[in-house]
Formats: structure tokens, C-alpha cells, sequence
């Protein structure tokens, strides 16, 4: 029994492997043909076997014009062809919406997933039509092999066709054929209309109807219409036309412009500087309807009649320019001046002197040529880039002639202002012609004076002759001393008790003073009273009852930024201390003091203290007397006032005293001035005229940077919070960039160079994105919701860029967004389909419905389709009697204007 189930086992091994031998696949002898099959087979074998994820990780390739859609890609070998098969897939499982963006093919025939087999030619189509046949069914079969349900196409015809011709399985007895094809030119009238796609709709399937319109189908319908404003270009060429028919008697030169023609940025910031491109080329409006079924022709004539507004959605895309025309090098913008700038700058140490960079058989603008021909923009780049330094070298050279000759002929300086003050946030060159304003008004002022001092000869003789006459008539010490006041008296008019220290409480000097008891006294002191402002409340002198007067002061000497720093290393070398501070002021100190002498007859150094410092003054209150009544019987006046001078104003030594006891007695009006306009304006000069390269590009850098973002930040853009950002960001990087310029750090060898050009780009993508928000914030004003929609998402694209220059930036990438309006957004976008002007109604022909004010979709997208259940169907058999799902039997895509059609059909057959 062994032996035989042995022998039984041995029988049945060789069975089967005679068996498998007899159905081993020799592919020695198999054509061509069934190798072609077999290799798409085992293809889309492996693609079915990894599924998406899978085929993600292998390095599926992501397509730009769709979020969703990936492919693989295969090459596949025929005889003596290369064939390229690909995959087309979407990640999420979710029926895109056609509003979405889908690939041509989906749109098309409403697939998800499908393959695409093409030659490796130069033209990617099939020419020969047995080939395509023979191609498509070399791919049905392989895909039914591996039982998928996967589409399949072939592109066909001449590529500008857009022609394919498809098949796919139902996995029933049913089989999906496709077919597409486009009209370029010459699109019959019919199909124009609504009416006449949808009979050629119906006629793929009522095909011994004669009249469609006398009989009645249930065709399902969507529609989506396109409508474009007009670009700029467009707007722009109709309004020169306009203005030439209306001008052209008026106008008197060839090459003068319309003057009545606005641009969009002409009340923007910058405009007094220069024009920019508006950003947004257009607005796209996509309007669709909801699913209708529609019965006859008849229906489809008024639906043609309809409405946009009556539409289910408004979807509106903005189509900008790419990049904003940033990476043509034709844009001309603040930053790309801040650019040629900073390259001066990292030239200017390359000589000592500006005028090292004047070239000799060009030293100034005197030998320039004006010529009426403007080189390309390229071209113009290209000359500022190698003329930027010399140009500023030779600008600043007769800037600085200029200046002199304002001086040397005591004329203002134009648009700055000699108010007396210096602005310390601006640079130092401003702060020096401030200042020289001032010395340019004071030398007026001191030219005036001596002028009307001097007076004409015959004036000048004739006061010579009074004045002996009244020294020899009358006392001659009261004539001088009666001349002295009413000189002092005029001068003192000119002096305002603006140069007070604000500290200081003054009353009028023409208040009269109930606390002072000595009358006779008083009338004494005054006459000899010179300088006074009045009466400080009612603070007594110590050695005298009387009020303590403040006197008219000099102003404190102005001083630049250079002068203060100036000052404070020498305080950081010799060390702070109060004698050293008063060395430093002992000018004004000194000027102080004798203006008070003069104002306070009689007064001691510790009046200047309680007047000037009172912090310096310790009152002793607890050694206060009782009112005084020797000397001020009937009056209940404390004084003298009790208290002591502070510690360090008490110190032996004390700098301040010393320079009390120096003052002479003389009232602010007969002093020597604080500021020597003369010795000033010729040192400012003196710095101006030998001012090293780099000295004054440093300061041209800062300045350029801070006034062109002062420029823009003054730009209207409603409440964008991302640019809110990027403004406060660009000031802050400005900030820290710009210390080394203003601070002296600088260096040929520094990298503060890179830092400018890094600064640069940061500043021309912030200037980018700021004149889009002013665009869309213009045209949005009524519904700020588009605007921050828009320029949220476009911000959010553009990001990933801010760190590199606009050089570098992938222009093959488009800025795509697709807003939906709400109800109360759509009369405003409306509004910006304005009517067509006489102009551009002769451009255009109207011969498409559904116009939105008069203008006709550039696009219109239909979708027919047609649904029968299969179990209700002839040609569903009897193993399928359960199969009760609603299927779409024909589908027609039509797309395309009155000069262009494409029509995709895809019909449900019985194989």
C-alpha cells in the first residue's frame, strides 16, 4: 500500500509539471503586438499594486495647473516606436467641482483617474488613424486584463486640434467611447447659440428625428460664462484713440501727450517720483448656473436671453501681471534707485575726493547734450549702472556752488525753512544747511542793522550837529545816557522772551508790583534797569527789597548732530563733571549771567542760582525771621528770603562763580552773539565742499531709504493686516542696516555692503506688494472683503519668495485664486464691466448672448448630458437585473466664443 500511494504521488507530480509546461507563455514566438500588450499590461499592473501613496513616494510628478493631480510616467517600445503611457490620479476622493482646476481631459469627460498614451515626436499626436485604433485597443486590452476601470486616451489629428479619442471599460457589458475635437476658425452660426449646440446635442441620440424642436428630451444642462474687463493696455489704446479724434485739431506738436489722460496712481504717494504699472492686468468673472433640465430648443433661446445676475454663483478671478514685471529689469521703482545707490556707495571708497570721479572730457553738466532719442530700458539700465557715481559726483559739485553763491550773496536757501531750529532726525548734510539757512538770516539781519546804523552821509551830519549842539546847551552825560535807552530800547524790542528756559515763570514787565515798598527807590533802580522781561512772581533780591527780574537771554547756539558728538567724547574723555560742564557752557553761562546783571542791578551770584538753577538753592525754612518792618513799615513782605546755595555750588573753586565774577554787566541786546553767523556758514561750507565720496553716499543711502519708505507708507490701502506688518518689519530692518551708515562705522572691507543689497530686495518686495494692495483697495473700497481676500491669498504666494532677489523667482508658477461673491459683492464688480466705448463697439462684434453691460462672455462652457437607468435599458442582461443605478449614458462638453468651438463627447455603448 506504501509503495502505491508512492507511485500514485510521483504520477500526479508529473501531471502537473507537464501540465505547466503545457501552459508555459513563450514569448519567443509571441508578436510584437501581444509583447506591446503585455508590457502595458504589466505596467499598469505595478501602477494598480502601489496604488497613489505609493506612487507619491516613487516621485509622482505634481502637475502646476491643478492643487490635486499627479502623474507617472512610462515609456513603452513598439517595433521601431517609443510610446509614452501616463497615469493621471488625484489624492483626495473628493468629485472635484468644475469651478476647480481640473485637467483638460477631466473637464472634458468628466473621468477622475485615466491613462494618456502619445508618441515620443515632436508633434505628441497620433497622425495615422488605423494607428490610433490600433494604439487604443492595444490598451483596452491590457487595462481589461488586469480588470481596471481606468480611461483611456489618445491624442490625435494635429495638435492645435486638441483632438483625443478614448475608451473605457464599464466592467459590465457596457463600454464608455470618447471622442473630442475643436473648430479654430469659422464656427457656424448655429452653433453660436444655445439653441443650436443643444440640437447638436440631441442629435447623437435621436437619430431618426428630423425636427428636435418639436419633440421633447430631458437634458440635464450646466452652464459656466468667463467675462474679462478690460486689461490696460486695452483701456489705455481706446482712450488715446478718444483723445486723438477730440484733440487731433488742438494738438500742435507730434510729440506731445493727451493732458487730460489720468493714470491709476496719479493721486498715489509716489507718483511725484515716478508712475507704476497697475498690477492687476484684469479681473476674470465666472458665472454659473445651477443643474437644469432642460426639454426642448425653445427653453434653451430664453436661457440664452438670461441674465447673469440670475446665475447661482459669481466666482471672480484677479489675473496679475507675472511678478508684477518686477523680473523684466524695465521696472523703475524706488527700490531699484535704492539699488544703483548702494552700488555708488560700495564705489565711493575708490577715491579720496568727489571730484576723482568726474571724467576730464566731462566735468559737468555744461558739456552735456540733450537729445530727444530715449535708449530701451535695458540699455538705460545699463548706462545708469556705469554713469550713477559719476552723475552724482557732478550734481553735487554744482550743488555745492550753488550753496556758496546763496551765501556769498545773502540769498535763502530754497524749501528750508531758517526757523531757528534743527531738525536732528535728519541727516547731517540737512542739518548743516539748516543751520547755514540761519547764519544766511542773521547775516541779513546783522547787514540791516549796520545799514540803518550808518544811515546816508547827509543823515550822518546832521545827527553829528544835533549832538554838539545838545552838548553844548545841555548836560552831556543825560544826552548819551537818553540816546543809550532808546537804543537799548530797540533792540530790546527784537528780542522775544522766547529764549527763556521754560522753567522759568515770567510775568509782564508791564505789571505793576504791589509788594514793592520803595517807590522813590524803585523809579532809581529802573532807570538804570536794562534787558528785563518783568518781574519773576514774587521772588525779592537777597541784598536788595526789591523784584527779581528775568532778563532777555540769547538763545542757546545751535549745534548739528556732529557737534553734540562732538561734545560728548569729550565728556567721555575727560570725564563728566560740574565744573567740566560748566567749561562747556560757558559761552551761554557767561552770556546768561550778564544779561541778569543787567536785568538786577545790585544782585548777587546767589540771585543767578535761585533764578537759574533752583534746584541749587536750599530754603531754610525753620531759619526764617518774621516779616521785616524797619524798612517795609505797614507792608507784610518776607525778606530777605533765608535759605543757602547747595553743596557744589558752594565749593571752593566752583566754576560757576568764577564765571559770575567775570560777567560783565550787559543786556542780551548789546552782547557779543552766541552764534557767529560768519565763522559758522564759512565752516559749513568748508565740510560741504570737502566732503569725502563715501561721506556723502552714506548719507544719500539713509536718506533715500527713509524718504522713499515715508513715501509709501503714506499709500492708502484700506485695512490690510499683512501690509501693516511688512511696513513696521521694513522699518525695523531699515533701523538696524542703516546704524553703521550713521554711526561712521563704515568700511570698504565691511559687510555693510551685502546688508544694502539684501535691504534692497527686502524693500522692492515690500514696495510690490504695497502698490497692489493700493490697487485693489482702489477699486474695492465699497466691499473691502475682495480686497483682503485677494491680497491675503496673493501674500500667501508670494511669501515663500521674500527671502531671495526677484531675479530668482520662478516665473513659471502663476498666481491662481477664485473668490466667490456674495450677493451684496456683485453690483460692484458689475460696475467694473463698464459700457464699450463707440470705439471699442466697432472692435467687437456681438454675436453670443448673456451679455453683462453689453459686453459678451470670452468664454462659454455647456456640459449636455443624458441619464437612463440600465436595468430599464434593451441592453442590460439578465445578470444584471439588480443594477438600478442612474447612469450617464451621453455627455457633450462643449467650449469656446463665436471664432471657436471645441466639442468633447463621450457615449455609453453595448459591447
Amino acid at each position: 500500500m506504501a509503495s502505491s500511494s508512492k507511485a500514485n504521488l510521483a504520477e500526479q507530480d508529473e501531471g502537473e509539471e507537464a501540465e505547466e509546461i503545457e501552459h508555459f507563455n513563450d514569448f519567443t514566438l509571441a508578436s510584437s503586438w501581444e509583447r506591446f500588450i503585455s508590457e502595458i499590461e504589466a505596467t499598469c499592473r505595478q501602477w494598480l499594486a502601489d496604488g497613489p501613496k505609493r506612487l507619491l513616494e516613487k516621485g509622482a510628478v505634481h502637475l502646476d495647473s491643478s492643487d490635486n493631480i499627479y502623474k507617472v510616467k512610462s515609456e513603452l517600445k513598439n517595433a521601431a516606436k517609443i510610446y509614452s503611457m501616463e497615469y493621471y490620479f488625484e489624492i483626495s476622493g473628493k468629485i472635484a467641482d468644475w469651478n476647480c482646476t481640473l485637467h483638460d481631459l477631466q473637464l472634458c469627460f468628466g473621468v477622475k483617474e485615466f491613462l494618456v498614451i502619445s508618441p515620443q515626436s515632436a508633434s505628441g499626436v497620433v497622425l495615422d488613424a488605423p494607428e490610433a485604433t490600433k494604439l487604443l485597443s492595444a490598451v483596452s486590452i491590457a487595462l481589461a486584463n488586469c480588470s481596471s476601470l481606468w480611461p483611456a486616451f489618445v491624442p490625435v489629428h494635429d495638435p492645435s486640434r486638441k483632438a483625443f479619442i478614448g475608451i473605457q471599460n464599464m466592467g459590465t457589458i457596457f463600454t464608455r467611447r470618447f471622442e473630442a475635437d475643436r473648430i479654430g476658425s469659422q464656427v457656424p452660426i448655429k452653433f453660436m447659440h444655445l439653441e443650436g449646440l443643444y440640437e447638436l446635442f440631441v442629435s447623437k441620440f435621436a437619430y431618426c428625428m428630423s425636427d428636435h424642436s418639436m419633440h421633447l428630451f430631458r437634458v440635464h444642462l450646466l452652464m459656466k460664462l468667463t467675462y474679462q474687463t478690460l486689461s490696460n493696455d486695452e483701456d489705455n489704446y481706446d482712450d488715446i484713440q478718444e483723445a486723438d479724434t477730440e484733440n487731433a485739431e488742438s494738438e500742435t506738436s507730434p510729440g506731445c501727450g493727451n493732458p487730460n489722460r489720468k493714470h491709476w496712481d496719479d493721486d498715489c504717494p509716489w507718483n511725484e517720483w515716478y508712475s507704476a504699472e497697475d498690477p492687476v492686468m484684469r479681473f476674470d468673472l465666472v458665472v454659473t448656473w445651477s443643474e437644469k433640465v432642460v426639454e426642448s430648443s425653445l427653453e434653451m433661446a430664453e436661457m440664452e436671453n438670461a441674465s447673469p445676475h440670475e446665475a447661482e454663483k459669481w466666482i471672480l478671478a484677479p489675473n496679475l501681471y507675472p511678478n508684477l514685471d518686477s523680473s523684466k529689469g524695465d521696472r523703475i521703482g524706488f527700490a531699484s534707485q535704492l539699488h544703483l545707490l548702494v552700488n555708488a556707495l560700495g564705489m565711493s571708497f575708490e577715491a579720496p575726493f568727489i571730484e576723482d570721479f568726474v571724467s576730464v572730457e566731462n566735468p559737468g553738466s555744461d558739456n552735456l547734450e540733450s537729445t530727444m532719442v530715449i535708449p530701451p530700458p535695458t540699455v538705460l539700465d545699463r548706462v545708469l549702472k556705469d554713469l550713477f557715481l559719476e552723475a552724482i559726483a557732478v550734481l553735487w559739485i554744482e550743488f555745492v556752488q550753488e550753496i556758496r553763491w546763496h551765501w556769498e550773496e545773502s540769498q535763502p536757501l530754497p524749501k528750508i525753512p531758517a526757523n531757528g531750529s534743527i531738525d536732528l532726525a535728519t541727516c547731517l548734510i540737512n542739518q548743516k544747511l539748516q543751520m547755514l539757512a540761519i547764519c544766511i538770516g542773521k547775516k541779513r539781519e546783522l547787514n540791516e542793522e549796520f545799514e540803518d546804523c550808518i544811515g546816508t552821509k547827509d543823515d550822518a551830519s546832521a545827527n553829528m550837529e544835533k549832538m554838539q549842539e545838545a552838548n553844548k546847551d545841555g548836560d552831556e552825560s543825560s544826552s548819551f545816557h537818553a540816546r543809550s535807552q532808546a537804543f537799548d530800547e530797540k533792540r530790546d524790542s527784537l528780542l522775544t522772551p522766547e529764549g527763556f528756559n521754560g522753567s522759568k515763570t515770567v510775568e509782564s514787565k508791564f505789571s505793576a508790583n504791589a509788594q514793592d515798598v520803595h517807590s522813590a527807590d524803585k523809579s532809581t533802580l529802573d532807570s538804570i534797569r536794562r534787558g528785563s522781561a518783568g518781574p519773576v512772581g514774587s521772588m525779592k533780591l537777597l541784598k536788595l527789597c526789591q523784584s527779581l527780574h528775568a532778563p532777555f537771554t540769547q538763545s542757546a547756539p545751535l549745534m548739528t548732530e556732529d557737534m553734540h558728538e562732538e561734545r560728548l567724547r569729550a565728556i567721555e574723555t575727560f570725564g563728566f563733571s560740574f565744573n567740566f560742564s560748566a567749561q562747556l557752557e560757558r559761552e551761554t553761562l557767561s552770556s546768561d549771567m550778564s544779561a541778569f546783571k543787567a536785568a538786577n542791578p545790585g544782585a548777587v551770584f546767589e540771585d543767578f542760582i535761585r533764578w537759574y538753577s533752583p534746584t541749587d538753592w536750599e530754603n531754610d525754612e525753620s531759619e526764617a525771621k518774621g516779616p521785616s518792618t524797619d524798612l517795609t513799615e505797614g507792608m507784610n513782605v518776607d525778606w530777605p528770603p533765608q535759605g543757602r546755595l547747595s553743596r557744589r555750588m558752594s565749593e571752593s573753586g566752583n566754576f560757576w562763580r568764577k564765571i559770575w565774577d567775570e560777567a560783565p554787566i550787559l543786556p542780551a541786546s548789546e552782547q557779543k552773539p552766541l552764534l557767529d553767523p560768519n565763522r559758522e556758514g564759512e565752516k559749513i561750507l568748508h565740510y560741504l565742499e570737502t566732503m569725502q565720496p563715501h561721506q556723502l553716499l552714506e548719507q544719500m543711502v539713509c536718506s533715500a531709504f527713509r524718504a522713499s519708505a515715508d513715501t509709501l507708507n503714506q499709500t492708502n490701502y484700506g485695512s490690510l493686516k499683512e501690509m501693516d506688518t511688512k511696513m513696521d518689519q521694513l522699518y525695523l530692518t531699515m533701523a538696524s542696516t542703516l546704524r553703521p551708515l550713521q554711526v561712521n562705522l563704515l568700511s570698504n572691507t565691511s559687510d555693510t555692503i551685502e546688508d544694502l543689497q539684501r535691504l534692497c530686495v527686502v524693500f522692492e518686495h515690500v514696495e510690490k506688494l504695497l502698490i497692489l494692495a493700493a490697487s485693489l483697495h482702489r477699486r474695492f473700497r465699497q466691499v473691502p472683503r475682495i480686497s483682503e481676500a485677494i491680497f491675503s491669498n496673493y501674500y500667501n504666494f508670494y511669501l515663500p519668495t521674500m527671502g531671495i532677489g526677484l531675479a530668482d523667482v520662478d516665473t513659471q508658477k502663476e498666481f491662481d485664486m477664485k473668490l466667490q461673491l456674495s450677493q451684496n459683492e456683485r453690483q460692484v464688480v458689475s460696475n467694473m464691466f463698464t459700457p464699450p466705448t463707440a470705439n471699442q463697439s466697432w472692435r467687437k462684434v456681438l454675436s453670443m448672448g448673456n451679455h453683462l453691460n453689453g459686453h459678451e462672455p470670452i468664454l462659454r462652457e455647456i456640459i449636455f448630458s443624458m441619464h437612463d437607468n440600465a436595468s430599464d435599458n434593451h441592453y442590460a442582461s439578465s445578470s444584471h437585473r439588480d443594477y438600478q443605478q442612474d447612469t450617464e449614458t451621453y455627455r457633450m462638453y462643449t467650449c469656446g466664443t463665436s471664432n471657436d468651438l471645441r466639442v468633447a463627447l463621450s457615449i455609453i455603448s453595448y459591447d
